[in-house]
């Protein structure tokens, strides 16, 4: 045999084996149909070839990453069954509240068939009606346990009126609706748009964006892609101009109500008042929101704490960090409207000042750390009760605030060299960039001491980690801005303490905030106020008794407490909620000067 014959051989041989092995390599393929829209439900086909075990365990997740709530999605799931290539049925059973355990006998291929009811429309879950089909990937689609690594493929069978299917998966090329996952975590971050929705297009910096709109709403197409272009240029420009996608999908569901959005790998969905377009304080807010969400492509989707990803399906992810993942990106979706001219420095203070104004007439931020805010998103941020104001706080909207705080404090110790952005690109470099890992603590509170060129441990150990007291001037005399209370030394009038509300004609109580005079005189959330002194009231009626009177009075207020008629006598305290404002001061040093304008540089 000659040497040319024998490298001729192997090469056979190599080639044999190769394709032995990619035929035999697990394949899981899934079909989406949803003929009958009205009803909600969306049918899913799963098939996976070539696993050959003794059985197939197909899971449901229990939660959609990017809401930290148990939801149980596998509650919607309805109809399972397997069957073998031959369509020969296969016994199945469940073993746990999201888990179908199916008897496979080694067969090649296994196909699952189930109903998914989805009647939620929020941009956590999925829903569908006669208008249109909208799904998160994790409240519909299964995975085979062990096999999340696998490729999949999904194909959408719109309803026979829909025209349109928007994702941020990859199309597969020659078939209409089919697209691909590299592996299932890809595919459950992928929500899907289904139906005869709008689309209009833009670039920006090499990528190719995609609008969705769904529903009717009072918008200029034009005006939209010219400010969405510079929101996405400013969130691209906080990390070095790094583009990681080549394109990216905004689905947008236009609604008579809600709002907020969720991040995904290169998509989002957002939720928007229908009529938000038509005002420039609605501009604001949509363009905020898709601020926020875009931002999330480098901070969260791939600048990420560690516990974030790989996911656990099946369990909480608990992380103390979240105040990072989403109290900054707060932070930066408005910051950047500022930079970008869509808010003038005097909205962007007015914003802040009111973020400021919310944590500290909020009691839970005297009692739960903003660490431990993030750590127990599972059990209570998204879990609220009528107590949950004096004992939580939202890692959302006090971590904007200590971002805010925690820029001037870098952009002091730096003489205006340095900020915030300067840390989130040093530690989306050498985390995710250069190991593609996610980030500890440790990890940031280091990136944080070497951008700032100092110590900043006690930093985080008093405004992260303790429930201490931010002296927010201390903070901003820096950039030769004063914070006051126009509160302070005015409690003249007196305060109830109580949140109310009309429901059927009765005005009942749905909060009672702690240290107030209503906490502390034992007025009760679900008590009917009927009257005060004697006098009949509703919502503004009591708001204006209790006006009247000064701290130290009392007032006599009627209730219905379960049925029963009782009088309870409240000694009126003072109205001590802080009315925050941010004013420049006069006659600001040079250096003042120099790190405001650095502070709030427009690009």
């Amino acid at each position: 045999m000659t040497k040319r014959s024998q490298i001729s051989l192997g090469l056979f041989a190599a080639l044999f084996f190769f394709s032995a092995w990619a035929q035999a390599a697990p394949k899981i393929e899934y079909k989406l149909s949803m003929p009958e829209p009205y009803t909600h439900y969306f049918e899913v086909e799963m098939k996976v070839s070539n696993l050959k075990t003794s059985y197939i365990d197909l899971k449901m997740p229990v939660w959609a990453p990017g809401s930290y709530l148990v939801r149980e999605f596998a509650k919607s799931v309805e109809g399972f069954q397997a069957m073998d290539a031959n369509g020969n049925p296969l016994k199945s059973e469940k073993t746990d509240k999201a888990t179908w355990r199916i008897q496979s006998k080694k067969a090649k291929s296994v196909t699952a068939r189930y109903r998914v009811y989805a009647y939620e429309l929020s941009v956590r879950t999925s829903f569908l009606d006669a208008s249109h089909g909208y799904l998160n990937g994790t409240s519909v689609f299964m995975y085979v346990a062990g096999q999340k690594k696998t490729p999949v493929t999904v194909t959408v069978k719109p309803y026979k009126e829909w025209k349109k299917v928007n994702t941020g998966l990859d199309p597969v090329p020659g078939k209409k609706f089919t697209y691909s996952a590299p592996n299932y975590d890809v595919l459950a971050d992928a929500p899907f748009e289904i139906g005869n929705q709008r689309e209009f297009h833009f670039e920006s910096k090499g990528v190719k964006f995609t609008v969705a709109m769904y529903g009717k709403a009072d918008y200029n197409e034009n005006t939209l892609k010219a400010e969405m272009k510079k929101v996405v240029d400013a969130c691209s420009d906080v990390f070095g101009g790094d583009q990681p996608n080549k394109d990216y999908t905004f689905i947008v569901h236009n609604l008579s109500h809600g709002g907020g959005g969720l991040e995904h790998l290169n998509s989002t969905t957002l939720q928007v008042n229908r009529w938000a377009y038509a005002t420039k304080g609605g501009m604001q807010s949509f363009l905020s929101l898709v601020c926020h969400e875009y931002i999330h492509v480098w901070n969260v989707k791939r600048l990420r704490p560690k516990s974030l990803g790989p996911f656990d399906y099946q369990s909480e992810n608990y992380t103390t960090l979240l105040w990072v993942s989403e109290g900054i990106t707060s932070y930066y979706d408005e910051l950047l409207l500022e930079r970008t001219g869509i808010l003038s420095k005097k909205e962007y203070l007015g914003r802040l000042k009111n973020g400021i104004g919310s944590i500290e007439n909020q009691p839970g931020q005297r009692v739960q750390p903003l660490a431990m805010s993030s750590f127990d998103t599972w059990i209570k941020a998204y879990r609220p009760n009528e107590n949950s104001y004096n004992t939580t706080i939202s890692y959302y909207t006090k971590g904007s605030v200590v971002a805010a705080m925690l820029d001037l404090a870098i952009i002091d110790a730096t003489d205006g060299k340095k900020k915030l952005d300067d840390v989130m690109l040093e530690l989306y470099r050498k985390t995710y960039l250069k190991n593609g890992s996610g980030f500890t603590e440790r990890d940031f509170v280091n990136t944080v001491n070497q951008v700032a060129g100092k110590s900043m441990d006690d930093f985080f150990k008093n405004y992260i980690h303790s429930t201490k007291q931010i002296p927010y001037n201390e903070f901003f005399d820096k950039v030769g801005i004063k914070m006051i209370d126009r509160n302070k030394g005015r409690q003249t009038r007196a305060y109830l303490g109580a949140m109310t509300s009309e429901r059927g004609g009765k005005l009942t109580i749905t909060r009672v905030i702690r240290g107030t005079s209503a906490y502390e005189n034992g007025l009760n959330v679900n008590d009917e106020i009927i009257a005060v002194d004697g006098f009949r009231v509703n919502s503004s009626e009591l708001s204006k008794l209790i006006g009247f009177k000064r701290p130290g009075e009392t007032a006599k207020v009627t209730i219905s407490r379960d049925g029963l008629l009782m009088d309870i006598n409240v000694t009126l305290k003072a109205d001590n909620r802080a009315n925050i404002a941010l004013m420049e001061i006069e006659n600001p040093t040079d250096r003042q000067k120099r790190l405001k304008e650095f502070w709030l540089k427009k690009n």
